[in-house]
This record gives C-alpha cells, structure tokens and sequence, in this order.
C-alpha cells in the first residue's frame, strides 16, 4: 500500500469519527474541556489544554475529510515526484499544525500550530524551486511573520494573568481596559492569515506552490486559521473593533472580486475568490453572527477544494499551462472534470440549492436586515455581483470558448485517482449545504424584507452573468497599451498595486539600512579598530617572529654587535 492511500484511509476514518463526535456533541450541548499541567513557575503554570466541543470537532473533521481527499488525488498528481514521501509528510505536518490551532485554546500551543503552519506553508510554497517560488515564499513567510510577532505579543500582555487559556479570562478581558492590546494583536494575526487588506498580496503569490497543497491551503488549513481564531476570540471584541473588521473585510472583498476579473492565471483567479469569500465570512461575523460565518466557513472550504481539484486536473492535462486564453471549449475533451468544475462555480455564486446558496444568501440577507449606511449595503451587493461575474468569465474561458492550445494534443479522461477524489467531493457540494443547515440551524431564521431588496441578491447575479460575459469578450484589447482601460486592469489586476507596497514598498529601506551598515560599521572604523586590523597586527607580529626564527644567528649577531656598540658609548 502506498503512503498515500495509507494517510487517505487514515484521514478518512478520523473525519468520520469526528464528524459523528461533534453530532453528539452538538445535540447535548456538550463540552470536552481537558488541561495538562507541564510546568508551574512561581505563579505562572504552563499547561497544555484540549478544548472539544462540536464546533472544533467539526472543523477537525472537515479538514481530515479534505486533507484525505487531497492525498488519495495528490499520489496521481505528483506522482512523477522523486521525494513524494517528503511532499506528503510536509502535508501531514500541516494538517497537524492545524489540529494544535483548532483544539487548544492555549495561546502557547495556538503559537505552535501558528508556526508550524507558516513554516510549512513557506516549504511548500518552494517547493518547485525557481525564483519565482523562493519570491512567493519569501512573501508568504514575512507576511505571516508579522502574525506570528502579534501573537508573541500578545503572550507577553497576558503573562500576568497565571495562564495563558483565555477562555478562563473573558470577564477580566472585559472588565480590564489594558486588554484591549490583546485584542489589537489578535485581529492583526487573525488579518495577516486569513489575508485582509493590507496583508492579502502573499495569497495569489503563494499559488507557486503545487495544486493539492493550494487545494489544502486555501479550502480549510492556513487561510481559515485567523478566522476561525477571530471565531474563539469573539467574546474579546467591543463594537469598535467589529466596526473596524466590518470595513477593512468589505473592502478585501471587493478588491479580490474586481481583481480576479482582470486576472488570466486559473489559480490566481480561484486564490482571489477564496480571498473574496474570507471577506464574506468576516463581514458577517463582524455584524455578530458568529454560527453563520462559521457555516459559511464549512460550505466554502468543499466548494474551493473541489474547484482547485478541477483545475489541477485541467492544468495537468495541458501541459502544465495556467493561462485560461489557451483554454477552451475543454467541456468537449474533459466532460466530468469540467462538470464539476462548473458545479462548484456556481456553488460559489450562490446558485440555488446548491451548497454555496444556503450561506451566503442567508449572509446577505441577514445584512440587509442590519441599519448599515448605503456605502456598506452597495459594497457588499456590488461584490457578490463580481463574484458571479469572474466566476462565469471563468466558465466561459475555459469550458466555452475557442481551443487555443496546440492541435495536436492529448487529452484524456480515463479512471483515475483524481477523478475519485473529484467526484466523492461534487456530492458533498451539493447536498452538504442542506444538510448542514437543518444541523447547525434547528430553528429556522425568519427574515421579512422589501421585495425590492428581497430579490437585490438575484439581480446582482444577473447584473454580475451580464458583466462577467462582458469582461469573457474584450480579451483582445489587452494588447493595445495606449488604451485607458489597459491602465486600469493594470491596476485592478494587480490588487490596487498592494504586492508592489509590500515588496518594493519595504524592501529598499532594509537594504538601504543594510548597505549604510556595511560601508559605515562592517568597512569603516570599526572594521579598522577591529577584526581587520587586529588581524594585520597578528599578521605582522608572526611574520617578524617568523623572521627571527628564520635568521637567529645573523640577528643574534646585529643585536650583541649593537649592545656592545652602546656599551662602549656609555663609558665615554
């Protein structure tokens, strides 16, 4: 049996096993709450806490299910790789550092799931070993270094308190006015995973990493990390704060979804759709309704698995190409990949009864119902609307179209791996929505609205069919550079030009600092005062030693002549 289908059957089990676990949980209300002392110091005890209920057995079982998924696809996929053992126990390793994030709810072991999380990703990231992976990963880990600094940070602000389980703390937090800097480090962490503005360029970037990790990593593993962490901290945060993530969300959201319609790369197109639907998921959960973000957070994490497995599958039969202009008409040649790739399409969009409409017509309902100022009403529409339109951009690209590749091509579809995992995962994208909602939500929501903004959600996926078809047919003006429009896609397309600010924004200021050191410290006085000139002076002492050694007797005879000579001169 290979590694890979021994972690699939291993991974399978556990999902089911958790599955089940947390529907028992769920029905008793029940919570598992387990605490290991490792060190006590004075009045500082370090312990290791297993928090269970069915919230986090949920999650864990979603990120077994997919994580098995991925490995039963990844043994086809990679399966020219020399070091695939190595390429799947970095995966275990990630899933794992996970499991340390979603279980404990000690800052100490979240700080280590963190890591492991960031420290993997940047590996795998690399993976393929080109400059432009090293560039991406680079990217990738100093962002999510920024994460890490705040939850150290936040560890240092807690250490007064005897322990770090914050959830023995949430009445001091909110009596304490200094807690609010915990607060503070927790939202910039959660923002630097999950991606937000002003951290959300490393996303597309790290798509230099293979398809099954980018399948891993942005359906229920890294990106899901901070919002899930934002999930536990939630009792932590006054209406400032919510207000703050209520704005900075929206506008991620909106920036992804009017990027990802200027962009022609297949996986940075579905890497900004998940960036977009992060931003949902945060703007429901800053307006309170922490169940449905977290519903939103399950139903989202099949759709875009499915989806990345689909175009790795597309982008592994046509030699390795990502550019969707040299797609096309692919529903001729790939029937069930591109079946599935349109089903979990439209499962993003929202399309009726499918799993994706379950969430997120409820998300925008619930915000109509909110007294929110027309700016965050129409930003919010206006970015459900795009999301529909790349996503039918995309459809018509690569399912639709005209075949731009080369004539003499070999594409196939037999029975294979990928298409296993492929198909488990399109019935979950359909029936799962409903059935996690009758779950989670056993008394219905009752929503009553105008008409007029009862039905705004379906003419924003008209407005977004009609927009998406628009931006699928002026392909060819992107080559006329005297254009305006070719500026402003430049612009979109290049996220508001946020990889440019976190790139060559930052970077001249080290080096500069870097270069003033050199010259000044490393080749300037303190160069001569110390290595370099104690090093001649050395090496000037052992060559006149050396010199002694070589001619004693010549120098032995200068130095009795002169002692001599002075000699005499002292009598006279």
């Amino acid at each position: 049996m290979s590694i890979c289908i021994l972690y699939y059957k291993m991974f399978m089990f556990y999902s089911l096993c958790l599955y089940f676990l947390s529907l028992y949980l769920l029905n008793l209300d029940f919570t598992l709450y387990l605490e290991l002392n490792i060190l006590t110091l004075n009045s500082i005890s370090i312990e290791m806490i297993v928090y269970f209920d069915w919230m986090s057995l949920m999650f864990m079982s979603f990120v077994f299910f997919i994580s098995s998924l991925i490995m039963n696809y990844s043994e086809e996929y990679m399966m020219d790789d020399k070091k695939l053992k190595r390429f799947i126990y970095l995966m275990v390793m990630f899933v794992f550092s996970m499991m340390l994030v979603i279980m404990s709810p000690n800052l100490i072991s979240i700080l280590l799931g963190w890591d492991g999380l960031g420290l993997v990703s940047y590996i795998l990231v690399i993976y393929y070993q080109n400059v432009k992976s090293y560039n991406a990963g680079m990217l990738t880990a100093l962002s999510n270094r920024v994460g890490d600094a705040a939850i150290l940070m936040s560890i240092a602000w807690m250490f007064d308190m005897g322990s770090w389980s914050f959830l023995n703390y949430i009445d001091y937090f909110l009596m304490n006015k200094e807690m609010i800097w915990v607060a503070s480090f927790i939202i910039l962490a959660s923002f630097t995973k999950s991606a937000q503005i002003p951290f959300s360029s490393w996303l597309p970037a790290a798509m230099a990493a293979p398809t099954p990790v980018s399948s891993l990593v942005h359906s229920s593993t890294l990106v899901t990390a901070g919002v899930y962490l934002l999930f536990r901290f939630s009792d932590l945060f006054s209406e400032n704060f919510m207000s703050f993530i209520l704005y900075i969300s929206l506008l991620t959201m909106f920036m992804a979804g009017l990027g990802a319609n200027f962009e022609f790369d297949l996986k940075k197109i579905i890497a900004l759709s998940t960036l977009s639907q992060l931003g949902m998921m945060l703007v429901i959960f800053s307006l309170g309704d922490k169940m449905l973000a977290f519903f939103h957070l399950l139903i989202h994490a099949l759709f875009k698995a499915l989806l990345f497995m689909c175009a790795g599958f597309i982008i592994h039969n046509i030699m390795n190409c990502q550019d969707i202009r040299f797609m096309g008409s692919l529903i001729s040649y790939l029937p069930v990949t591109c079946s599935c790739f349109n089903i979990s399409n439209l499962a993003l969009c929202g399309l009726p009864f499918l799993s994706g409409f379950y969430s997120k017509d409820l998300i925008a309902e619930i915000l109509s119902m909110q007294f929110m100022n027309f700016i965050i009403y129409a930003l919010f529409f206006i970015s459900v609307g795009l999301t529909v339109a790349y996503s039918m951009r995309l459809s018509y690209y690569v399912l639709l179209g005209d075949f731009n590749m080369m004539s003499l091509n070999f594409l196939k579809e037999e029975k294979n791996q990928m298409l296993k995992s492929m198909m488990i995962l399109v019935f979950l994208v359909i029936f799962k929505g409903s059935v996690l909602i009758w779950l989670m939500f056993p008394t219905p929501y009752f929503i009553v609205m105008p008409f007029y903004m009862k039905i705004m959600t379906l003419l924003m996926i008209f407005a977004g069919i009609l927009l998406g078809y628009e931006f699928s047919q002026i392909k060819f003006y992107y080559q006329n550079k005297s254009l305006k429009f070719y500026h402003y896609s430049m612009f979109f397309s290049n996220m508001w030009n946020m990889p440019i600010l976190s790139t060559l924004g930052v970077s001249p200021y080290f080096l500069t600092l870097g270069q003033l050191y050199l010259t000044k410290m490393d080749y300037g006085w303190m160069e001569y005062y110390g290595s370099k000139n104690l090093f001649f002076l050395v090496k000037f002492s052992s060559q006149l030693f050396q010199s002694f050694s070589h001619n004693h007797l010549k120098i032995f005879m200068g130095i009795f002549f002169f002692f001599f000579f002075f000699l005499i001169l002292s009598f006279f």
